[in-house]
């Protein structure tokens, strides 16, 4: 899941270096932790946070396949 993510956010911003995802994981799920650079939080977001939401819809679809629970947060 976390290479998904990554793979996602690099294709969207103008500093893919500066894309970095993190595992939480606790008991019942895991949680993704996106991190970008500041000028490229929009990019990642969308407007009205549509894109944002499609990235969490592709995650939970591909990890409901696997039997698994995963979030997405994106952090600043």
């Amino acid at each position: 899941m976390k290479e998904l993510v990554e793979y996602i956010a690099k294709s969207l911003v103008d500093n893919p270096e500066e894309v970095t995802v993190t595992e939480q994981e606790n008991e019942r799920s895991t949680i993704l932790e996106l991190r970008v650079a500041p000028e490229d939080m929009g990019k990642v977001i969308g407007k009205q946070g549509k894109i944002a939401q499609s990235i969490r819809t592709l995650t939970k679809a591909t990890a409901a396949k696997k039997g698994i629970r995963v979030g997405v947060e994106i952090m600043r």
